[in-house]
């Protein structure tokens, strides 16, 4: 952890003394490898699962070790004893005397750890060493892709879009700061059945049909901006997306013109959604580059020369249910065209040729059966990529609802609310912060009217708060106050019981980041906002911090600057502003 590799430091304090500064991480990493020196004593090998648990209420102390049970059964002795033996120890451990205040002993051989005041103090002075950087860990030479939006360009991107995008963005986040190289893409489909609805509902658009006409087709495109479109085609407007330019000729009767223009326009503004949300790229993938350079022809070969096909009725199969599939799966129709799942397992193979050998796609759960076809294929391809890639975030839709009433039609696409119509009626920030609220996996209704909400109650809002609040405080110490001059104060008037108890949340900062990344569930973040949050306005009401003695003010000042700096650097995870002032 990044904590360790800072040596302690000398901090000279106003009486001329000097005291030693440790990383409350690093004093964690002194008593975990204590630990571990005992552990081994008992039994050689056991060392290496020395491992401190945070316990599930405060009371029960800082830190739990559970290793007296664990040993107990191989060792063939009393758990509770085994506890008590290792107590002892334990507490005649340099470590241990420096920075632990108690070991105590609960139930069948739980070991519940109180730290001293000191040891929790340490980690004020890390974040405001470490600033932006706190819970970052060290570089680690590996790269990781994650696709996620990746919407068709046949429209505006719906609220769903936004969960994905939310999603996606926090996650590429995290893995930044566990020192993955991260790389985001968008995969679009702009060939196929739904690109060809787009260029015929607007190619009718421009020759003057529109819905409910007689000869406008069921299953054309109804919403405001296919009109827009076809008036810009006529205007001979030339678009500029992210990934490419077009201007159009203005014949309705050149189809290709018509097609390449609605895919640019829509590129365009799925562009301005992507903008309104902060969110940028590294790369835009077309499918149809995986059939331009022949990815998908040298894929279907590989599967066939390696007898995992057959054919039947006419169309060409894979063995899929060899690879854990419930049934083979069709990759060539018998009109010769490829189903869907064929181009994934092309552009899979590219994604690991590539060199991206940690891949998460971020998909809605409609695409859950896509899962066990598409790792078949990459089984069956045969070219090196292990089992279980690549990582797969579902996510569900979501449900708007604005005034006590569910919001299912926008005017803007015709049949669902945008992801632009969420921001325009809250914030970025809200809607960011809203759908990183609830384990992808589970349903969400997004409420409108809480969202705007200046109260407690809306989550953002809340947290948001806590982080202006404190900036108001160190601007009633000093109008342009500087937190640099806080890295060295002496922190041992922190003594409180809300003191405590929020040195201690600050420190569980870096390992929530590193639990969170690991498990794809910025959620996770959110939630530890709120108890941050939480634990500010539980402090701030019990102490008051700009008193007159001049140690304890620092001290506190000290403490609540490293707590906005937390929560700037948790909102950051999720692309959530910290405002100053609110």
């Amino acid at each position: 952890m990044r904590g360790t590799q800072h040596n302690a430091r000398m901090v000279r304090r106003d009486d001329g003394a000097t005291r030693r500064i440790r990383p409350m991480l690093s004093v964690k990493q002194e008593l975990l490898a204590a630990l571990a020196g005992e552990l081994e004593k008992l039994s050689p090998g056991a060392g290496a699962r020395a491992a401190f648990e945070n316990p599930k209420l405060a009371a029960h102390g800082d830190l739990a070790c559970t290793a007296a049970m664990q040993l107990a059964k191989p060792l063939k002795a009393n758990p509770r004893a085994l506890g008590e033996q290792l107590q002892t120890a334990l507490l005649a451990t340099p470590a241990f005397q420096q920075w632990v205040d108690a070991i105590e002993i609960a139930g069948p051989g739980f070991l519940n750890i109180r730290l001293k005041p000191a040891a929790r103090q340490q980690v004020v002075h890390e974040v405001l060493t470490q600033g932006a950087r706190f819970g970052y860990q060290a570089q680690r030479g590996e790269k990781i892709l994650v696709e996620f939006v990746s919407a068709n360009p046949t429209g505006p991107l719906h609220v769903g879009h936004g969960r994905q995008a939310a999603l996606g963005d926090a996650i590429c986040n995290l893995y930044a700061t566990q020192g993955w190289a991260v790389h985001r893409e968008f995969y679009y489909n702009d060939a196929g059945v739904q690109i060809d609805t787009l260029t015929r509902s607007t190619q009718l658009r421009a020759q003057g049909l529109k819905p409910g006409d007689a000869g406008w087709p069921e299953a054309a495109y109804n919403g405001d901006y296919i009109q827009d479109i076809a008036q810009a085609f006529l205007a001979r407007s030339t678009v500029q997306a992210d990934d490419r330019s077009f201007t159009a000729n203005g014949d309705v009767q050149d189809y290709d013109n018509v097609r390449q223009f609605a895919v640019a326009y829509l590129r365009n503004e799925q562009d301005k959604d992507l903008q309104a949300f902060n969110l940028k790229f590294d790369e835009y993938y077309l499918e149809s580059s995986l059939y331009s350079n022949g990815h998908v022809e040298a894929t279907v070969a590989r599967l066939v020369a390696n007898g995992h096909t057959y054919e039947q009725d006419g169309a060409l199969w894979l063995k899929s249910t060899d690879y854990g599939d419930d049934k083979d799966r069709v990759m060539k129709k018998s009109d010769g065209g490829y189903t869907y799942f064929v181009p994934d397992v092309a552009y899979h193979i590219q994604k690991w040729q590539r060199g991206f050998h940690k891949v998460v796609n971020i998909q809605g759960t409609d695409h859950h059966g896509t899962i066990a076809r598409v790792r078949a294929g990459l089984q069956a391809a045969d070219v090196g990529i292990p089992q279980g890639y690549p990582d797969y975030v579902l996510h569900t839709m979501v449900r708007v609802v604005r005034g006590g009433e569910e919001v299912k039609i926008s005017k803007r696409a015709g049949s669902y609310v945008t992801l632009r119509d969420l921001i325009e009626w809250t914030s970025k920030d809200a809607v960011r912060f809203f759908l990183l609220s609830r384990k992808p996996d589970t349903e969400y209704t997004f409420d409108v009217d809480l969202a705007v909400a200046q109260n407690n109650d809306n989550p953002v809002y809340y947290v948001q708060y806590a982080h202006a609040r404190i900036c108001s405080v160190l601007r009633g110490w000093r109008e342009d106050f500087d937190v640099a001059a806080l890295q060295g104060v002496d922190l041992s008037p922190l003594q409180g019981e809300q003191a405590q108890a929020l040195m201690l949340l600050l420190a569980k900062y870096p390992e929530m980041l590193s639990a969170a990344a690991s498990g794809n569930a910025p959620h996770d973040v959110s939630f530890y906002l709120r108890e941050l949050a939480a634990a500010y306005h539980s402090y701030y009401d019990a102490e008051r911090i700009l008193v007159d003695d001049e140690a304890v003010k620092l001290a506190r000042l000290a403490l609540v600057a490293a707590t906005a700096q937390v929560l700037h650097n948790g909102l950051a995870v999720l692309g959530v502003s910290a405002p100053a002032r609110m």
